[in-house]
């Protein structure tokens, strides 16, 4: 028999614990469980809060665009690859992209994006205007920017000669390859200022000649409010047909006040005017110049003939310049009612008609010897008839000059 007592007479404690249901059991039990893990400590409930996860992300595309930003700007502002000075057209009605592409593709900025991306976070993509820039070596796409948004386009002048017809200006117009569209039909005489016109590149052909007719229309009030007294004038319309046949008489500055006086003193005595240029105009319509072997008819059946009709033409046979129009509106105060070319490019003024006929036959003398007999040019001349000698009929006095038209 086995005693479960040890040496000592005490119980044995190994054989005890392995005992059913003996405490030694459930000791041994836990004591062979692991230790228990401590829980992660729960994350604060302000890290997950959606406002601060907003923030911190939109902070990061704000470091981002800032970065962005800085290299973008001092592409925006550095030097461009532009070697030489550069003219370059941007049609009207181009967006912002279109020119972008017109920049690059003529080398002015390096590249199209940056461009278009830079002033659109300046605020000013729609700003910017199209037309014809010229633009420096190296100029930066910041100073490309401010260059459009200020508009500095280049001017061309176009340059209208006084005494020009209006079918000549619609011609002119015509053939100035900077302008676009067709022109209008041909304005009445004398409605056009002739002037020198600064215009854009892409200007239209009817805006030029609705600027002329605006500037014409001013000038011609301002002129007549202006006007000397007890002129046999009845209103500016007559004035600018009165100008119209100074303009063509003479192309010496100086003398259009006195040629004026001429034909006023005519008027206010009823003789007709007999000014060459008139009954010129009646033979060719104001649509181009007398055929040089074509002899000015005195005789021309036409209401423009000022040798067969009393008073003003119906019409100007020109467009007067501004100088015309004023000596027209203030004449020298003068008795004479005849002149003829002196030779020397201007005119003998008389103011009977035996010394008129003395001026004719010096005139004549100085034909003979090769001398300068001819009127000082002016535009588009025609060809230039000896006048006739005096005297004539007493309804019909000895013409007044030779043409100068």
């Amino acid at each position: 028999m086995v005693d479960d007592r040890d040496d000592s007479g005490l119980p044995n404690e190994r054989s005890r614990s392995f005992g059913r249901g003996s405490p030694g059991a459930r000791g041994s039990r836990n004591m062979i469980q692991p230790d228990a893990v401590a829980k992660p400590p729960s994350r604060s409930t302000s890290v997950r809060n959606p406002f601060i996860v907003a923030g911190n992300a939109i902070f990061v595309i704000l470091m981002l665009l800032a970065i962005g930003g800085y290299f973008g700007l001092r592409q925006f502002t550095t030097p461009g690859p532009l070697t030489a000075a550069k003219t370059v057209y941007v049609p009207k009605g181009s967006g912002r992209d279109e020119i972008a592409d017109t920049l690059e593709r003529e080398g002015v900025i390096t590249g199209a994006t940056t461009f278009t991306t830079g002033i659109f976070l300046l605020g000013r993509g729609k700003d910017l205007r199209a037309g014809e820039y010229a633009f420096q070596p190296n100029v930066s796409m910041y100073d490309v920017m401010k260059t459009m948004l200020e508009g500095k386009v280049i001017q061309h002048a176009l340059t209208i000669p006084e005494g020009l017809t209006s079918q000549a200006i619609i011609d002119k117009l015509n053939q100035d390859d900077l302008l676009t569209g067709d022109a209008p039909p041909v304005p009445p005489e004398g409605s056009l200022l002739p002037d020198t016109y600064n215009y854009e590149r892409g200007t239209t052909r009817s805006a030029m000649v609705r600027r002329m007719q605006d500037e014409q229309k001013q000038t011609v009030e301002e002129i007549w409010k202006q006007r000397a007294p007890n002129l046999p004038l009845k209103s500016p319309a007559e004035m600018v047909t009165l100008a119209s046949i100074v303009e063509k008489e003479t192309g010496q500055a100086d003398e259009r006040p006195h040629v004026a006086s001429v034909f006023v003193n005519r008027l206010q005595k009823n003789m007709r005017l007999q000014s060459d240029p008139t009954v010129i105009y009646g033979m060719v319509g104001g649509k181009g110049r007398l055929d040089p072997t074509q002899k000015i008819d005195t005789s021309w059946k036409s209401p423009f003939n000022t040798y067969t009709n009393a008073g003003l033409p119906p019409s100007p046979i020109a467009n007067p310049g501004r100088a015309a129009m004023e000596a027209a509106a203030s004449p020298l105060a003068t008795k004479d009612l005849y002149f003829v070319a002196d030779g020397s490019g201007g005119h003998a003024f008389a103011a009977t008609l035996d010394e008129h006929n003395k001026n004719v036959t010096r005139w004549r003398q100085l034909q003979q010897q090769g001398g300068d007999a001819t009127p000082a040019p002016v535009a588009d001349p025609p060809a230039t008839p000896a006048p006739a000698v005096a005297p004539a009929p007493a309804a019909i006095p000895a013409p007044v000059g030779p043409a100068a038209a």
